[in-house]
């Protein structure tokens, strides 16, 4: 009882009551981002004990795409380009992920979707995963990136010991030992702790509560509104409420899968019942493949190969369904897409203008209204670690993905593809391997042989592709590269000691 008021007030602190009303013709937009969720996961991608009816329903009555891409296989990385429809190595978002003390984050300079639409008077919300870094005095949080109000644990939840932690009611203590030596996970409201370490059980109904009030209140002010809904659900640990805790058929992955899932159908209820349902655009997908090297407990790639943490395909080809009730038609899109293009898609949409910087990603509005083709010409994938001598590690053109360099993940681990094994060091290809994809999504059967002459042509097409992109990516300062400072961690007793183990309150 003490938690439930806690998050009332939360609740209610987080929205204020002074907003301008404005024109409710413009539409709203909600993003749905799971965290570490396969392409093979949900059911209406084809697995077959997945309890995801919600998110099954939107596909069915949406567009569900099948060459949908992540711009990196780990998180950070692939949610800075989200926002800003920019590699994340122009960002700086990179080598691999924040943690609770790094010194930085998305530089302030980058202009997220929430600034792209403050201009035309939207009211801008994140409830979930934030990972884009805390920083000195709180400078790289949400609400110094565009949006108006933030509930959620600003990286991942495993980035903090929570062996004694309660992850599945009523106190089946979290898989795993995660991450030691670090404060426990926080709960922030805006740029304040108000729990550490938070509940597990408890936190996603905090977020299903705060995105209905959230829709309702602007709805009833008629203002526009973004939602940013950037789930813990299925990363490692997996957790869940009592909703769900041992319903599912696939265990702890599933009981997290179907809460989130259950979210969804929250939020799109609250749509229904506040009569914007057919004036907003909704768009799900995954921040990069399944984790792996959790076994049973890591997700499903379905028929792709290996999974987070590589270029293959499994690590950056993600879930997809696009739905807005009277203007997207049921169907299947085949079309080259990325979360990339998800911020020059919602300025479209909106009517706002784009960001004056050298944007990755094209407008998707004759994929989404007519099934038309994509602007995109090719994908680009960049390792976790993205280097300037490096370079590009794969490139896909069409139908056909040429690899320069390949190297496994301990994300990978587990599986019998010894390919995806942290064991499979980086390996330079000369000539490239060369898949077709459409053929061969399993990357199974390389066509760049003596034995297939006729594959000359398309890998110089690939390779003239990478030295025109190559020849204009400028890499941007290293955001993680600066490093950790303890004394950054989020702790809601600042002056308290011995730290991290004293940071604690409810």
């Amino acid at each position: 009882m003490e938690y439930h008021c806690t998050l009332v007030f939360v609740l209610a602190t987080l929205l204020p009551h002074n907003c301008v009303t404005l024109d409710s013709q413009l539409p709203n937009f909600v993003l749905l981002f799971a965290d570490d969720l396969g392409f093979g996961d949900l059911g209406c991608y084809g697995h077959p004990s997945s309890a995801t009816p919600n998110l099954d329903k939107l596909a069915s009555n949406g567009l569900r795409f099948t060459d949908f891409y992540c711009s990196s296989p780990v998180c950070s990385p692939s949610r800075a380009a989200l926002l800003t429809g920019r590699y994340q190595t122009r960002s700086g978002i990179y080598p691999g992920v924040f943690y609770p003390g790094s010194r930085g984050g998305l530089p302030l300079n980058e202009t997220t979707i929430a600034e792209v639409l403050k201009p035309l008077g939207y009211a801008t919300a994140i409830i979930g995963k934030w990972h884009l870094g805390v920083g000195p005095d709180r400078m790289y949080l949400p609400t110094n990136q565009g949006f108006d109000h933030y509930l959620g644990i600003p990286y991942s939840h495993d980035q903090g010991p929570c062996q004694n932690l309660t992850c599945f009611p009523p106190d089946v203590k979290c898989f795993g030992t995660c991450d030691q030596g670090l404060v426990t996970i926080p709960l922030f409201a805006n740029d304040t702790i108000k729990q550490q370490p938070v509940s597990l059980p408890d936190v996603e109904k905090s977020y299903s509560d705060f995105a209905t009030q959230f829709i309702m209140t602007n709805t009833m002010r008629k203002q526009p509104f973004f939602l940013y809904y950037p789930s813990h659900h299925t990363h490692h640990p997996q957790f869940a409420g009592k909703g769900t805790t041992g319903k599912s058929r696939r265990g702890a992955f599933g009981d997290s899968l179907m809460e989130f899932d259950g979210t969804v159908g929250n939020i799109i209820q609250a749509l229904m019942d506040s009569g914007v349902h057919n004036n907003t655009f909704v768009f799900f997908t995954s921040d990069n493949g399944p984790s792996l090297m959790r076994m049973s407990r890591g997700g499903n790639a379905g028929p792709l190969k290996c999974g987070k943490g590589t270029t293959y395909e499994g690590g950056m080809r993600v879930p997809a369904i696009a739905y807005w009730p009277g203007r997207i038609k049921s169907g299947v899109t085949h079309a080259l897409t990325s979360t990339l293009d998800l911020l020059p898609t919602i300025a479209r949409l909106s009517g706002a203008k784009l960001p004056r910087v050298q944007l990755d990603g094209f407008d998707m509005s004759d994929i989404l209204f007519r099934h038309g083709p994509s602007k995109r010409e090719a994908m680009f994938y960049y390792p976790t670690d993205p280097s300037e001598k490096y370079g590009l590690f794969a490139v896909r053109v069409g139908r056909y993905k040429a690899h320069y360099y390949t190297q496994g993940s301990i994300l990978s681990d587990t599986t019998p593809d010894q390919d995806c094994h942290e064991t499979a060091h980086l390996e330079r290809h000369d000539p490239p391997l060369l898949f077709d994809l459409e053929a061969d999504p399993s990357e199974n059967y390389n066509l760049a042989t003596p034995d297939h002459p006729e594959y000359k042509a398309v890998l110089q097409l690939i390779q003239d592709v990478k030295t025109d992109f190559e020849g204009g990516m400028v890499f941007g300062e290293a955001q993680v590269g600066k490093g950790t400072d303890p004394a950054l961690e989020p702790c809601c007793t600042p002056q308290c000691t011995p730290k991290p183990t004293c940071c604690s309150c409810s």
